[in-house]
């Protein structure tokens, strides 16, 4: 590195960096560092050159680790970059490139060695090394101030306070990225840490009362969406696609942190790299997601994510409690609309997630949206590309579904939004259809998937648990969700036939060997019929509480009702299926006497006949056995 432009097949020979890693130390004041800051880099765009860059650059890293203790020139760099950052935004009311252009620079080579230093040492050695001043070999003075604590304000500062330039993208950019670096500790300990040197700097201390206002900015950026500056508006040559060399480490980290906050299952597929139209955006994200996910501390709660749970809209003019620390406002207009917008990323999803599970203002305000098909057409797209997404993907989406459903307001709503041409459902033809009945209609889907593929006990209970959540309020169901809702019981029936044939031969079988162990089939069929028993409690919901607004839902039944026959006389399923029996057989009498040959247009006009004549009464009201899970 230096005043010319830098290759990563070049940074194990570089002079300056071999002077930093040196034997020698360097004075914070030494014309050194502006030699060592000014050079432009080519920034890796794939994890191979990330590794190349590391490969690279290890040498250089333990070198400095060996000598460090002596030099304490990390300590001298670190200093080097702080005295700068006092300066920056007057440099950028300037427009002082040059300035900016070696800060960043400086910064860069900080988190490379941060991101090294923390992979390879503990916590504590980390500290000491921040420690190290010019001194004899392995002392350091227990009195000097805390570099670690003074870089991590710093950045802080530096996110939260530096306006948005096209000169300070970047370095904001690359301030935000080293902060997840930071953060990254987590990955290389086993135990879920509550007293790392994260708790010890963000969660008390110097930087405490940044809290509110680092998540508020990290909001914002996301919300706003700002893309890179154009190359001539750049501080530095970067390559087209935007992303900056931090970018590329930082988002390498923030995978391995988004594997630990986030849930397993479902197949697991790699997530698609994101397009990084925005990687401010992206990355302000990531840090905020991390920040929320940060476990309690022993002796204090995580700020940050108190932070989250109770911002407020700027439309809200009522006081915050006295309770409330770290309480901001933001506009939910402008966070709604980028949440609708950005669910084709899973770290936007977990967001969407995390503000309705935790924050009960962003809950209240989306749940009395008009609008709402903004927001569940992505979320139905990603389980309906099941095959395509990643396991914490799918079961953020369904969960966000399950937070919904619990609304009966949210239940009611959903089938008065009349959607046309659903262009991604590709199963059928759906020139007109309510959300209600399209989310029906994905959900099922998604169990028949489940079914055939995963076998995931947790996603078929939380699916079936949107379905029962919303099935009291089901209304003019279309004729292919209707079908469709049969056609999962007519699956599950004929499994259940089978395991139980299998089991039948399978005790026959023992009774001829007793050295051949039996396959648990009393266990299987056990799962199939508590599923069925989910489907059957759906359907009776449905029948008992708005029977009159689903004739499409009837003539389902009465076409199928072959196939509830079996289970009438059941002893799991008895009791659940006096409302089912009752309806196919009140029904299927006026049928009769409607004569043979009906079209179908007859027939659903006689089911809208008979439902006026049907005495409410004769239903009886049963309460859901199942519990819908809430995350």
């Amino acid at each position: 590195m230096g005043s010319n432009s830098s290759r990563i097949s070049d940074l194990p020979k570089n002079e300056y960096l071999k002077k930093l890693s040196g034997t020698e130390s360097v004075s914070e004041n030494d014309p050194f560092w502006n030699q060592l800051l000014s050079f432009s880099f080519s920034a890796p765009t794939s994890s191979t050159e990330l590794k190349l860059l590391e490969e690279a650059t290890i040498s250089v890293c333990r070198s400095l680790v060996e000598n460090n203790p002596r030099t304490g020139n990390l300590g001298a760099l670190i200093k080097v970059f702080l005295s700068r950052t006092k300066e920056l935004k007057l440099s950028a009311e300037c427009q002082n490139h040059i300035f900016i252009w070696q800060t960043h620079n400086a910064l860069f080579i900080i988190c490379c060695l941060l991101k090294v230093f923390i992979c390879e040492m503990s916590e504590e050695e980390l500290q000491l090394h921040f420690t190290y001043e010019e001194k004899p070999l392995g002392s350091y003075s227990s009195d000097s101030e805390d570099l670690l604590e003074e870089l991590v304000c710093c950045l802080m500062q530096l996110i939260t306070d530096i306006p948005l330039l096209d000169i300070t993208y970047e370095i904001s950019v690359e301030a935000i990225s080293t902060m997840v670096v930071f953060l990254s500790c987590q990955l290389f300990h086993k135990e879920v840490l509550r007293q790392s040197i994260s708790h010890k700097y963000l969660m008390r201390g110097r930087c405490l009362p940044y809290t509110s206002k680092l998540v508020k900015t990290l909001l914002y950026n996301f919300i706003r969406q700002e893309k890179p500056p154009p190359p001539g508006a750049r501080v530095f040559p970067q390559p087209s696609d935007g992303g900056g060399l931090l970018y590329g480490l930082a988002s390498g980290v923030a995978t391995g942190l988004w594997t630990v906050f986030t849930l397993g299952g479902v197949g697991s597929k790699a997530a698609a790299a994101p397009e990084l139209s925005s990687p401010l955006a992206n990355q302000s994200l990531l840090l905020l997601l991390v920040l929320a996910n940060l476990t309690d501390a022993t002796d204090a709660p995580n700020p940050y994510r108190q932070a989250i749970m109770s911002f407020k809209n700027t439309q809200d003019n009522s006081p915050f409690p006295s309770s409330i620390p770290h309480a901001f406002q933001i506009n939910f207009n402008s966070l709604y609309t980028a949440l609708c917008e950005q669910q084709t990323s899973d770290q936007a999803t977990l967001l969407l997630y995390t503000l309705l599970h935790q924050n009960s203002n962003i809950r209240t305000y989306m749940l009395a949206r008009t609008d709402m098909e903004n927001l569940v057409l992505p979320i139905l797209e990603i389980l309906y590309h099941v095959e395509e997404r990643n396991s914490h993907h799918v079961y953020m989406a369904l969960i966000i579904l399950l937070i919904l459903t619990e609304d009966d307001g949210f239940n009611r709503s959903i089938h008065e939004v009349i959607l046309k041409n659903i262009t991604w459902y590709s199963e059928r033809v759906l020139t007109e259809i309510s959300l209600g009945s399209l989310l029906i209609l994905v959900v099922i889907r998604t169990i028949q998937y489940n079914m055939t593929r995963t076998r995931d006990k947790y996603l078929h209970t939380n699916c079936l648990a949107a379905l029962a959540n919303m099935s009291a309020q089901f209304r003019s169901l279309h004729q292919y969700a209707a079908q469709r809702i049969i056609s999962l019981f007519s699956l599950l029936s004929k499994k259940h036939n089978k395991v139980l044939e299998q089991a039948t031969q399978s005790l026959r079988g023992s009774l001829s060997s007793n050295d051949v162990p039996l396959p648990d089939y009393a266990q299987d069929l056990n799962v199939i019929e508590e599923v069925i028993r989910m489907m059957l409690e759906i359907i009776n919901s449905c029948l008992t509480n708005s029977l009159h607004h689903n004739p499409n839902l009837v003539y389902a039944l009465l076409y199928k009702r072959d196939l509830f026959e079996q289970f009438q006389t059941h002893p799991s399923f008895q009791d659940i299926m006096q409302n089912i029996d009752l309806v196919i057989t009140f029904f299927s009498s006026r049928l009769l006497q409607a004569g043979a040959e009906l079209s179908v247009e007859r027939v659903l006009e006689i089911i809208k006949q008979g439902v006026v004549a049907l005495p409410k009464d004769r239903l009886k009201e049963k309460e859901l056995t199942f519990a819908a899970l809430r995350s």
